[in-house]
């Protein structure tokens, strides 16, 4: 008969290290090599993929914001409104449209969007407000207008 000392129970694993290990290399599946093979380089390589996707998540917020941002400038400078006109103007106007809004307004419903330019800039040019340009190059080539 053996007796249960110690080293034995420290020695056994049992089911729960089964499945903490099978949820580790579930994690890693899409790896390459021993990153997804060797247990002690799997849970290094896991916890450091987890990390960057935590970081991610808050980068793409401002990724998009950024290019939301992006835009919407490209869009006003189309008409000749500084992007702190337009959003002033439109807050003025009681228009409340968030980045994101404005930004597909801008890309997919132009004539819209002009319309809101037109409506920030009577609005501007009616609260005296700074920085009015007249036509834009581009919209002179192009034959759009303001």
């Amino acid at each position: 008969m053996i007796s249960p000392t110690l080293p034995l129970f420290v020695r056994a694993r049992g089911p729960d290290e089964f499945w903490r290990e099978r949820k580790i290399f579930k994690l890693a599946a899409h790896f390459r090599g021993r990153r997804r093979n060797v247990y002690s380089i799997t849970i290094r390589n896991v916890h450091r993929a987890l990390a960057y996707a935590t970081k991610g998540r808050k980068l793409k917020k401002l990724d998009m914001t950024a290019l939301w941002e992006t835009r919407v400038q490209a869009g006003c400078e189309q008409y000749g409104l500084p992007l702190e006109t337009f959003k002033e103007a439109l807050a003025r106007s009681n228009i409340s449209l968030n980045r994101k809004v404005l930004s597909d307004l801008a890309i997919w419903e132009p004539r819209s969007f002009e319309a809101l330019v037109k409506l920030s800039r009577e609005r501007a040019a009616t609260d005296c407000m700074p920085d009015l340009k007249e036509r834009s190059v581009m919209n002179q080539v192009y034959g759009l207008t303001n």
